[in-house]
């Protein structure tokens, strides 16, 4: 995600929060919210195949229903969260660098500490709020309509408090850092092995399919932790289902939420929704990653 600073150039880049934002809105609003919106579908819950939770999303409005949750969650959550990571990911990334750190390790370093920051400092609320609109219940009664977003949020904070918007808020910090550590790490480990397989030195430049390809290499393997992202969903979710269960917590850490999830389902229920998030994970850091690249390149040649 960093680029090595210019000759001359001092001091933090502050226009990294802005080429954050631009980038996390574009990502959400093509392929990321669809993709999301599938994922989070299929892990809370866990009993559909792919093809049902798409047929699910489907019912609730088509095309729309795969943008459920976008406005203004989504946007809210993108235009904060990529601002947050690029920024601190860029500047810790790019410090790494300066002191001889390998590229790959400085990747991971970034993204880890740019994932927590961005947990904390922004997607608590934003989260809980985008998961619980795509997984609490959709029919009304008949003749009633059903309670708006702005009226679900203000629900929740009456009978919860911060703590309810912020439910999950840990499982997200976990999900982040070991998101972008290993979407960063992976991704310029990649960058670095492709250089050496076309012989070109750590300052020769990388074509853009290179780039996209070590991006898309470690958007893949960064979804090893798909079971943190289950753990994450059924401690937001609002699905009908999950709060009948008999089972089910009545107070949700991320341990008892892990037991739960594997009692009721198993191993393979840790991984549910695993493969449209691998899609996510790759558009996430090709966006953020590549084409961010060269966005900054672009916004530094501007200056």
């Amino acid at each position: 995600m960093a680029i090595q600073k210019e000759p001359g150039q001092k001091g933090v880049n502050w226009s990294n929060i802005a080429v954050g934002a631009i980038m996390n809105m574009f990502e959400v609003t093509t392929l990321g919210q669809p993709l999301e919106v599938l994922k989070t579908q299929m892990a809370a819950n866990r009993s559909q195949s792919m093809w049902q939770a798409c047929k699910t999303v489907w019912s609730r409005g088509g095309v729309v229903g795969f943008y459920q949750g976008l406005i203004p969650w989504a946007w809210i959550e993108a235009s904060t969260k990529g601002g947050v990571l690029m920024f601190t990911a860029s500047e810790v990334e790019t410090a790494s660098l300066g002191m001889g750190v390998n590229p790959a390790f400085a990747g991971l370093l970034g993204g880890m500490t740019g994932g927590v920051a961005q947990a904390y400092a922004t997607m608590g609320f934003t989260t809980c709020m985008k998961t619980a609109e795509i997984t609490r219940h959709k029919t009304a009664a008949a003749g009633v309509k059903p309670p708006s977003t702005w009226a679900l949020f203000a629900e929740i904070y009456r009978k919860e408090g911060l703590a309810g918007v912020n439910k999950g808020v840990n499982a997200v910090a976990v999900r982040q850092c070991t998101n972008w550590g290993s979407r960063m790490g992976f991704a310029r480990l990649a960058e670095s092995s492709i250089r050496s397989i076309r012989g070109k030195t750590k300052d020769e430049k990388l074509g853009a399919m290179d780039k996209i390809l070590a991006s898309s290499i470690g958007g893949a393997l960064a979804t090893w932790n798909q079971p943190i992202e289950v753990i994450r969903v059924e401690m937001q979710s609002m699905a009908k289902n999950a709060a009948a269960s008999v089972n089910r917590p009545a107070k949700l850490t991320i341990w008892s939420t892990f037991t739960y999830i594997y009692k009721e389902n198993g191993i393979k229920g840790l991984y549910r929704g695993v493969t449209p998030r691998i899609g996510l994970g790759i558009w996430q850091t090709v966006c953020m990653v590549s084409l961010a690249d060269y966005v900054k390149a672009w916004v530094k040649s501007q200056e």
